[in-house]
Formats: structure tokens, C-alpha cells, sequence
């Protein structure tokens, strides 16, 4: 790996390699979207000492969408953004409107890529640190202060990044990534770190670059906050895509069925239940039940009445992205292959 001349060779210089790419700094053009071309990733294959870390991934991120990257520890989820960024070496190839990375004159101007918030010089300001991305892709000085005011750090932009909470790091890549007006934003954990409010925060910024006809793709441990913010998601485990499309197919795909039952005959609901093959039956609390399975409220509320039984409480109870993630992931967890 080459050092680029403005960051210390002992830290981490993965977002550096992409200014590498550019060669000769041109002056800005007007900004084109090809919002009818998505990122287009075939064929990706990775393996570290012989222990394959993707396999043979193909997928689709459609334009002007929030397509979540999900997947255990070691799935391979790092490594498949390294790989379309052709930040490592690996079979397969990435497309980005159309054209691979390294058939951009400015990839800095058409993908923004946030993969190691700590890649900096912890001495440096957040400013400054910001402006060697801006002269990288040839914008004037004044837009290094635009985006670190879009991601909420212009208060704070003449401070050394060293003494920056993760958060505040984390906020700092993404000012980073983006520099350049990019079309395509490839972002790796950009909620780790930051508190609900930023959280929040993120969720809302993420929408708006949408609305604008820009392509997201982020991985993310937090999906409580993922099932807020993606439209689609592409689900990984051991290299390989276990499942990929809207995030509502997903969840119906998924997601197991429940309704809970509360009555003072609890027991005899459970017969009965169970004798009409009304699928899992668990108990919940001393007098509730909960029922799993390809059932809905009105079927167990007419079983309950034809018997007489007596209900204080009947609901459908809507599973988690979290449950039909474990669910959907759940013989494909492997921590010995890097993630």
C-alpha cells in the first residue's frame, strides 16, 4: 500500500487509496446524476489464508435507495465493501453507474466511502483533515466548512480530531465521504458511536441524500434503527448472500407470526389450540399464552368462542427486524472468518 504524502504511515490510509486514483486534479464540472444506473457488484470473491470470506457475491443496490448491509460477525460484510471499492485484491468487479472505480477521472466525486473513522491524524483539525479531500477532488477550501456544518461539526471544526468522542469521528468520515458530491455512498457502521440523538440525526441526513436521487448502501449492527431507515437490505452469512430485496419482503419472508392470549382458562385455550394444530403454543406470564405460526387474532378469537372460553386479552404482536434477522441468519454465524 502506497502512503499518500499527507498522512502518517502508521495510520490507517484505506480512504486515501481512493485519492490515489484520481491522477491529474481537474477543476469541478457540473454535477450529473445517472439516477437510471445503480451499483452493480458481480462475481466478488475473497479468501485470507485459504478460508473464504465471499463467495461468488453478486447483487444490486437500486438508485436512490437505502439498501442495508446485514449480516453476523464474519460475514463477510467489510470485505465486500473493500472489495467493490477494490480496496483489496479479489475476483469479481463493482460498477458504480456503469463504470468500475478505477475507470473514474474523480471517484471521489461520483462514490463517497466511509470505511475506518479512525483513519486520521488524531494532531490534525477536523478542518484541515477535511481539506485534503477537498483539494483531492479539486473543490475549493470553502467546502471542507460546508460539510463539516452539514454533519453537525463546524462548532468544532478547529479542534484536533484526537480529542473527538467516536461519535464525533464517526461524523467527521462522513464529512469526508462527502467531499466530492457523490452520486454513491458506501458507509461501514455509520451509526457506531453516536447517542439517539444523532442516531436520529443520521436517519434524517441518510433520507435527504435519497430524496436528492443519491445510492446508499451501509452496513449497520443497530437494526432496530436499520428497520427505520433502509428501503431494501441485502442479508449475508459466510461469504454469500442468504437473502436480498425490499425490507418489508424480508420481514415477511422472515418474520414469525405471534399473537398473545391472555385468559383466566389459559389451559384449556392451550388444548385447544394445540388439538387444532394452531402452531406453537408457549405460555406467557400465569395467564397468557403466545402463539406462533400462520395464525391471525380472528381465527383464535372464533376457536375461543365455539369453546366457550373466555379471552381479557387478544393481540397481534408485529416480530422485530432483530428477530427475523436471527432468524434468517441463524445457522450462518461464523467467527472465524474476518467480517
Amino acid at each position: 500500500m502506497g502512503h499518500c504524502p499527507f498522512q502518517p504511515p502508521h495510520r490507517p490510509a484505506d480512504a486515501f487509496l481512493l485519492v490515489h486514483k484520481i491522477g491529474t486534479i481537474r477543476p469541478r464540472t457540473a454535477f450529473r446524476r445517472s439516477s437510471a444506473l445503480s451499483i452493480s457488484a458481480r462475481h466478488l470473491d475473497k479468501a485470507f489464508d485459504g478460508n473464504p470470506a465471499v463467495r461468488d457475491l453478486s447483487f444490486d443496490v437500486r438508485p436512490g435507495t437505502v439498501t442495508g448491509f446485514l449480516g453476523p460477525n464474519g460475514a463477510g460484510k467489510t470485505t465486500t465493501m473493500r472489495l467493490m471499492l477494490q480496496l483489496c485484491r479479489g475476483g469479481g468487479v463493482t460498477t458504480f453507474g456503469g463504470r468500475r472505480i478505477d475507470q473514474l477521472h474523480r471517484p471521489l466525486c461520483t462514490v463517497g466511502a466511509m470505511l475506518e473513522p479512525s483513519a486520521h491524524n488524531p494532531r490534525r483539525s477536523a478542518r484541515n483533515h477535511v481539506r485534503m479531500f477537498t483539494a483531492a477532488c479539486g473543490m475549493p477550501p470553502r467546502r471542507a466548512d460546508e460539510v463539516l456544518e452539514q454533519v453537525g461539526l463546524a462548532a468544532v471544526a478547529l479542534r484536533p480530531s484526537g480529542e473527538f468522542s467516536l461519535g464525533m469521528q464517526q461524523r467527521m468520515a462522513l464529512a469526508t465521504a462527502l467531499v466530492g458530491d457523490p452520486e454513491y455512498l458506501i458507509l461501514d457502521e455509520p451509526a457506531n458511536g453516536l447517542d439517539p440523538q444523532g442516531i436520529r440525526w443520521l436517519r434524517d441526513f441518510l433520507a435527504g441524500l435519497t430524496d436528492e436521487g443519491r445510492t446508499v448502501l451501509l452496513s449497520s449492527h443497530q437494526l432496530a434503527e436499520m428497520a427505520q431507515t433502509a428501503d431494501e437490505v441485502i442479508v449475508l452469512g459466510r461469504g454469500q448472500i442468504i437473502t436480498q430485496g425490499r425490507l418489508t419482503d424480508f420481514l415477511g419472508r422472515f418474520a414469525r407470526r405471534q399473537v398473545l392470549v391472555r385468559s383466566p382458562e389459559a389451559e384449556r385455550l392451550a388444548a385447544c389450540l394445540e388439538l387444532n394444530d394452531f402452531g406453537a403454543v408457549s405460555a406467557e406470564g400465569p395467564d397468557g399464552l403466545l402463539i406462533a405460526g400462520d395464525v391471525t387474532t380472528d381465527k383464535i378469537g372464533d376457536l375461543a368462542a365455539q369453546h366457550g372460553i373466555t379471552l381479557h386479552e387478544l393481540t397481534a404482536r408485529s416480530t422485530s427486524l432483530e428477530d427475523a434477522f436471527l432468524e434468517a441468519t441463524g445457522d450462518s454465524t461464523d467467527f472465524g472468518v474476518k467480517a
